[in-house]
């Protein structure tokens, strides 16, 4: 199903949502709870084609083209980065690639997802959004 709001219209619920909880603690609890509603991963694709280089958990990003649009699917074997990969397909799953390369990703900065991640998980998470950019730029 295509997404009903644009990009910006998403990173700002987002930003929101985030900003109703005043602890990191709880805002690692809402990433945890992203995760746990991930849509189910296929066990077939849990190889290494799959796999994001630069996380030090194992994630797994599968990406469909089509109609024009990609479609993410993704795992990780880490509670707090599956919440973080969800984070991320919850914004750019069902874009155009168009509209993915033209995404800026500010909306993790403005939430202070990086700044309050370990650095392994901040270079987890710029690994991932490289991800989604070069898919994007795959299909463009």
């Amino acid at each position: 199903m295509e997404p009903t709001k644009t990009i910006q219209e998403t990173e700002a619920d987002i930003i929101e949502n985030f900003s109703m909880f005043d602890q990191w603690l709880d805002k690692y609890e809402y990433l945890i709870d992203l995760g746990k509603n991930l849509e189910a991963y296929p066990e077939d694709r849990k190889s290494e084609e799959y796999l994001i280089k630069g996380c030090q958990s194992r994630v797994w990003l599968a990406t469909d083209f089509k109609d024009g649009r990609l479609w993410f699917k993704a795992d990780s074997d880490a509670i707090i980065t599956k919440g973080i990969i969800s984070l991320l397909i919850s914004v750019y799953n069902g874009r155009t690639p168009a509209e993915i390369l033209g995404s800026d990703f500010s909306f993790v900065e403005k939430i202070g997802l990086r700044e309050n991640l370990s650095p392994t998980r901040a270079n987890g998470l710029v690994s991932m959004i490289e991800t989604i950019r070069r898919r994007a730029a795959e299909n463009a």
